[in-house]
């Protein structure tokens, strides 16, 4: 809610009082998902996929795992890594929630991790993206 308040200008009171008369019509749903809060419009209709799509392109480290992978430059933990310019342990933990989520599969090739789009999931990828 901080981003939100920060982000228009406005201090987190005024903007919990609008959420939460938004909530209360019935115009706005919440997603929660790792500890953050997403709102999404209820006159879009939006399946949970894309929900999860949406919700995961918000980060700015997951949109770049996202497209180095998309892009077939990096596609280890320490491709990633070196591209990007965050630690191995930093890409494993983004890594980690973004196949929770099932936007990335890995498939192990001797010693090394491979990670890919969840085919499922491309198009949307490519439609929030």
């Amino acid at each position: 809610m901080s981003e939100i308040a920060e982000k228009i200008g406005l201090d987190r009171g005024t903007v919990k009082h609008h959420i939460n008369t938004l909530k209360t019509q019935n115009k706005i749903e919440a997603y929660k998902d790792r500890g953050k809060t997403r709102y999404f419009e209820n006159n879009f209709t939006y399946d949970e996929e894309e929900v999860k799509v949406i919700s995961a392109l918000q980060n700015l480290t997951n949109q770049k795992i996202i497209s180095e992978i998309q892009n077939g430059k990096c596609n280890t933990n320490l491709a990633l890594a070196h591209e990007i310019g965050v630690s191995r342990a930093t890409i494993s933990w983004y890594v980690k929630n973004l196949k929770e989520t099932g936007l990335i599969d890995e498939t192990k090739i001797g010693r090394n991790i491979i990670y890919k789009i969840n085919p499922s999931y491309e198009t949307l990828i490519e439609k929030y993206g």
